[in-house]
């Protein structure tokens, strides 16, 4: 039987929260589902707009606003300065729209990842300037940390304003106005706004100011494609003002009302927009624009989101939808050599292991004092380019992070990797490529992105790093489940031995990582009506856990197919009709032919063959279930 922990335990309708309970004598099982969730009454599901924070929460946003109504009244110079992902992309595409709008001067500029790095640099501020000559700078997805950058800024007479959401437990940079739910000071409840949620807060106080005076302005709301497509596809929390913010965007592409970039990339996909769900802003929208910025520049990725023209969007689109290729080749690559390395190391380590138990019978009487003390330490830095020596292993006995680095890999999907990394391994991983192929001495700088697991606040924990030892990083930033830094290649192996030192301080549980269900379905909840009603009953994604179930089904029959993909074909009881149901790269060894029972985690789905729906079950986890026989 699998080994799962139930996100909710009741079993009954008056156990449920009070408010839920005439939702439960409709659906038990979606009451069921609010329940383990969090939600305590139906106010927490609204998807009205009117339900959204009120802007006024979030400090700086008066004076930030006040700043660009007068820069567009007076017809000043306005630069945007975006940052190269898809949340970055999305905000710096809603500024110049909305800006546009309401009679605004403004230009936009994304750092190139290769040549200046993230953030507000002083380089970006200087290219800035000697491109566009601005009198005001805004920041969108970026800027939190760039005291240096703003003061290069203002060194010039530029006024500054920073709009970001990324974390930070300093002072913020000293520009004329900062606007951050999670800077220090800020009362905005919610603290899940990604950059795109925060850039629509600025913007829709601003039209609300100019509408009040009478003046040039914008429904800013129009804009909200762009901002449910930024906020999945960096993973924001879906909290219940997420939720209302991804809901309406959603609803206006299936509705056709969105910009043309968008429905050039789902043409690209070949997606329908009607048929859109949430979790295909993260896994078919986002890459698309992501790789603009993973494998070139980011200005593409705008472009096409800002274009007004049909034609161009396609091409657009075709070059991103190239780029993507692109990055799914050099992604394999780097995967098959991550994957190499921490394989053979975890091999070598179990045979310095075996060495270490045999030593310590031959020598039980010894205090084994010479043992190396940091023998936990994660360290595959070598310097041959694909080989990684027994000393310089990411893997090792009692490991608790995979922290890897290469001469030749590229820094445009180190994130990406080390997200595989995590989700194969449940450790925080940490992947370093060079900030320049051409430089990669012991003081160039390497950069680093990071992925973690529930536990684990990565961006706090790369600080304590810092904190303990202040040489070895350069910059840093991001969230509890990924961030990223720079140090130089020297300090690579001193950092993995730091990092290391900050999760051997954390509880054992931490890693062990929980599979959770929503418990078992009832009968009459495999329906393609149940299906269909389910995805559409609430925004699902990070946060907000979309539904999995498990259940104990009879086998009646069973495909292996491509040696990797195991369809099966069940029954469960009080079902009248066979239920289909697919798992996706299962260990086909670990398949027994003679199987009659089987304990599935899954989630439902709707299957589209030939015109046709069928209900199917995508499994995620897979047990045999054994018959037990009573001996008298």
């Amino acid at each position: 039987m699998l080994n799962l922990t139930p996100r909710y335990t009741s079993t009954r309708i008056d156990e449920l929260p009070t408010a839920l309970q005439p939702l439960a004598a409709q659906s038990f099982t979606l009451a069921r589902l609010y329940a383990g969730r969090g939600i305590t009454v139906p106010d927490e599901l609204e998807t009205g707009l009117s339900g959204l924070l009120p802007a006024e929460m979030l400090h700086g946003v008066t004076e930030a606003v006040r700043l660009l109504d007068v820069a567009i009244d007076e017809g000043q110079r306005i630069l945007v300065v975006g940052d190269f992902d898809c949340d970055g992309a999305t905000s710096t595409a809603l500024m110049m729209r909305a800006l546009t709008k309401m009679g605004a001067v403004v230009d936009f500029l994304v750092p190139d990842r290769f040549k200046y790095g993230y953030g507000l640099t002083p380089e970006i501020v200087e290219l800035g300037i000697e491109t566009y000559k601005p009198d005001m700078i805004v920041t969108v997805d970026n800027g939190i940390s760039s005291h240096e950058g703003v003061a290069r800024a203002k060194a010039d007479g530029i006024i500054v304003i920073i709009t970001d959401h990324h974390l930070t437990t300093k002072e913020t940079p000293p520009a004329e106005a900062v606007v951050n739910p999670n800077q220090l000071d800020c009362d905005f409840t919610s603290k899940a706004l990604v950059g795109v949620g925060v850039a629509f807060y600025v913007l829709g106080r601003l039209a609300k100011l100019r509408r009040e005076a009478g003046k040039s302005t914008v429904q800013v709301s129009q804009y909200l494609d762009l901002v449910a497509l930024g906020t999945i596809a960096d993973v924001g929390v879906l909290d219940k003002n997420n939720r209302i913010l991804v809901h309406h965007g959603l609803t206006a592409i299936r509705q056709g009302r969105c910009c043309l970039g968008i429905l050039a990339l789902l043409e690209q996909a070949g997606r329908d927009p009607k048929q859109l769900h949430a979790q295909d802003f993260g896994f078919v929208l986002g890459p698309r624009i992501n790789a603009a910025g993973r494998m070139d520049n980011m200005r593409i990725g705008i472009e096409c989101l800002l274009t007004e023209d049909w034609s161009t969007a396609q091409r657009l689109a075709q070059e991103l939808e190239q780029l993507n290729r692109t990055r799914r080749h050099v992604e394999g690559e780097m995967r098959a050599q991550t994957d190499s390395i921490v394989q053979t190391l975890a091999a070598d380590d179990d045979l310095e292991n075996n060495d270490l138990e045999n030593n310590d019978l031959e020598n039980s009487s010894s205090n084994n004092s010479n043992l190396d003390a940091n023998n936990d330490e994660i360290i595959p830095h070598d310097e041959s380019k694909h080989n990684s020596s027994a000393k310089n292993k990411p893997v090792s006995n009692g490991n608790r992070s995979i922290i890897l680095y290469q001469d030749d890999w590229h820094q445009g999907v180190i994130g990406i990797v080390a997200g595989r990394l995590k989700e194969s391994h449940y450790l925080p991983s940490i992947v370093f490529a060079p900030a320049d192929t051409e430089r990669t001495g012991d003081d160039d700088a390497i950069k680093g992105s990071a992925r973690s697991i529930a536990g684990v606040h990565i961006r706090d924990a790369i600080e304590q790093v810092a904190e303990r030892y202040p040489e070895l990083i350069t910059h840093f930033g991001g969230h509890a489940m990924a961030a990223g830094l720079t140090l130089k290649r020297r300090n690579f192996e001193a950092f993995v031995t730091a990092f290391n030192e900050v999760m051997a301080e954390m509880d054992d549980e931490v890693f062990a990582e929980q599979k959770f269900t929503d418990g078992p379905l009832q009968a009459g909840d495999f329906s393609l009506w149940f299906a269909e009603h389910l995805a559409n009953a609430s925004i699902w994604g990070h946060g907000f856990a979309p539904p999995i179930f498990d259940g104990i089904f009879e086998v009646l029959s069973f495909k292996v197919l491509k040696d990797k993909h195991l369809k099966l074909s069940l029954r469960y009881p009080d079902v009248q009709y066979p239920i289909e149901a697919i798992y996706f790269n299962f260990d086909s060894s670990a398949w027994d032919y003679r199987a009659e029972k089987v304990h599935l985690l899954f989630q439902l789905d709707i299957n589209e063959w030939n015109g046709k729906q069928s209900l199917q079950l995508m499994v995620k986890d897979l047990a045999l279930v054994k018959e037990t026989v009573e001996v008298s």
